[in-house]
């Protein structure tokens, strides 16, 4: 009887590469859609953020704005304290699929990155300015109207992080040729940075248009911006449900 052993066949290629699931990323996907409704709750029913109290009135009435909504104000805040990871999250899953496109993953870290930083001036400092304004409502007045406007300021005028944000998920979307989002997202993704563009006069004007609670520098692009967020999350769910199971993990 013969004892040789059979050849040992050689394994495929990719043989022994951990394979990705989707599992994880639809629990990535729907956090996204869940942080942005305690963030619209927050924002418009707890911290009267949205739409921003108006811009011309006086130190009195800034102090009475705290007054009357110090209690709303510091349980929003400080459920947005706890939850504001969400927001990494919602980056990462869009930068997730960015790399997935053709035109490789420095346009995904550009994105990431840059939402990263505008989270800071655009969501945290309002929060923290309108937290210290209602800790100690005997502040001197004058003090508590710098906490208004700085927190105000920032919220509505945070804007070349998230410019840069819009520009490099926009350019990915255009020049991929995987088609993970449709081309046409990449335009509403450029009316965001006009939107953003237009609300450089929130730092010098005090009522009309272009006050940072505005028909133009808040209104036009706060409903841009819920066009732009509904697309995203519904591409993020097609793209999502279109990712083969046995995908192997980006690198």
């Amino acid at each position: 009887m013969s004892t040789a052993q059979p050849a040992a066949v050689a394994p495929p290629s990719g043989a022994g590469v951990t394979r990705a699931g989707k599992r994880d990323v639809w629990l990535v996907f729907w956090i996204v859609p869940a942080f942005y409704t305690a963030f619209g709750a927050i924002f418009f029913l707890l911290a009267r953020v949205m739409p921003p109290p108006r811009p011309d009135i006086s130190t009195a009435e800034q102090v009475d704005f705290f007054t009357a909504h110090a209690t709303t104000i510091q349980i929003g805040f400080a459920v947005l304290v706890l939850i504001v990871g969400g927001a990494g999250v919602a980056n990462g899953i869009v930068a997730y699929h960015m790399k997935r496109m053709t035109t490789g993953s420095a346009l995904a870290y550009a994105y990431i990155g840059s939402m990263a930083v505008g989270a800071l001036p655009g969501c945290l400092l309002v929060a923290f300015c309108f937290l210290a304004a209602v800790y100690r409502p005997d502040r001197d007045p004058e003090l508590l109207a710098l906490l208004y406007d700085l927190g105000l300021l920032s919220y509505v005028g945070s804007l070349g992080c998230f410019t840069t944000a819009y520009f490099a998920f926009a350019l990915a979307i255009l020049f991929d040729r995987n088609e993970v989002f449709p081309k046409w997202l990449a335009y509403v993704s450029v009316w965001q940075i006009v939107t953003e563009i237009l609300a450089v006069p929130v730092f010098v004007s005090k009522a009309g248009p272009f006050a940072w609670n505005g028909s133009i520098s808040f209104w036009m692009g706060t409903v841009i911006f819920g066009v732009w967020l509904s697309s995203v999350i519904w591409f993020l769910r097609r793209a999502t449900e279109l990712t083969p199971d046995d995908e192997a993990p980006l690198p």
